[in-house]
């Protein structure tokens, strides 16, 4: 098949990126791409270095760090070993991270959202959160625990469920179709949810809440079923309304419902208020499930759509 679309892991030399490089191989290995797995280096750790020692700092250096960590992430596998493309950057993290994925036309960023501690904690945390607000493409967000070494026959077992959380706006529908696709490929069965918030309004105490809360629940719920009938997939995606501040409540559910993906879009909704990634962030920070942000230039392009959907089929193949 054509080669995927190019995947672009950064690492800090910590299990918990070699977690998330044992994920973008996989992916990259069955949808026919590369990975380019990329370090940034500090530029005053550069400089202390060569100044404390007296030995100028290369790429070089950083290169062969990069190579014996794929080893011991992989293994000595030389098909998956092949695939990857180091790429060493001196700055910030999230600007190099972003920088590359854009000169490079990355079509996922697979990244942990936990580090390293020490002197040599790069970019996780707050980092994590400008990728997301600033992402020219699709996230795959990995949590602390390393899966240690996995393939394709372990991924329905490790994902269980798709979770989509859901605002019922346009780019719902397309979210969902991307949501649609991973579950063909991996066999897994979706659930589609909205979290309606507490009104926050002084006049609040002047409205009959009673009545108002029932009148969007209903309103959710007729949406949700359009939304699932939509997206046209069997079995029927399961529905379900929540209550609630959204981070908290989507983490709930996907615990109780042993959901190992989350499939959220990073557009902002003026009956949200905040920008969507400051719920995915919020999120990671509860929820140890994979998550796939996609921000909205994905979500609109029908070529993006199209493109991960030609990807996935090796996966649904086998």
């Amino acid at each position: 098949m054509n080669a995927g679309p190019l995947v672009l892991c950064p690492i800090d030399f910590s299990e918990s990126s070699a977690g998330s490089l044992r994920y973008a191989a996989l992916i990259a290995g069955h949808c026919g791409t590369r990975v380019l797995v990329l370090a940034v280096e500090d530029p005053r750790l550069t400089e202390a270095a060569d100044l404390g020692t007296g030995v100028l700092w290369t790429p070089d250096d950083c290169t062969l760090e990069m190579q014996k960590f794929a080893t011991r992430a992989l293994g000595p596998d030389p098909v998956s070993l092949a695939r990857l493309e180091h790429v060493v950057a001196v700055g910030k993290p999230a600007a190099e991270i972003l920088r590359v994925a854009r000169e490079r036309s990355c079509g996922l960023i697979v990244i942990s959202t936990h580090g390293l501690t020490g002197v040599r904690k790069l970019f996780f945390g707050s980092t994590t959160e400008r990728v997301l607000r600033e992402t020219p493409c699709p996230v795959l967000l990995t949590s602390g625990t390393s899966p240690g070494h996995i393939g394709v026959p372990d991924l329905k077992g490790v994902i269980g469920r798709i979770l989509i959380p859901v605002d019922l706006s346009e780019a719902s529908l397309p979210q969902a179709q991307i949501a649609r696709a991973l579950g063909q490929a991996l066999g897994v069965p979706l659930i589609l949810v909205h979290v309606v918030e507490p009104l926050r309004s002084r006049l609040a105490a002047r409205l009959h809440l009673v009545g108002v809360e029932a009148d969007r629940r209903a309103v959710a719920e007729d949406g949700l079923n359009e939304l699932a009938e939509s997206v046209a997939c069997n079995p029927r995606p399961e529905t379900l309304v929540v209550y609630g501040e959204p981070a908290e409540e989507l983490a709930k559910v996907a615990r109780d419902r042993q959901a190992g993906l989350i499939v959220m879009g990073l557009h902002g909704s003026p009956l949200l208020g905040p920008h969507m990634g400051s719920v995915t962030y919020r999120l990671l920070c509860l929820s140890s499930s994979l998550v796939l942000a996609l921000p909205p230039a994905a979500v609109a392009s029908e070529s993006v759509r199209r493109e991960w959907t030609q990807a996935l089929e090796p996966f649904a193949q086998r």
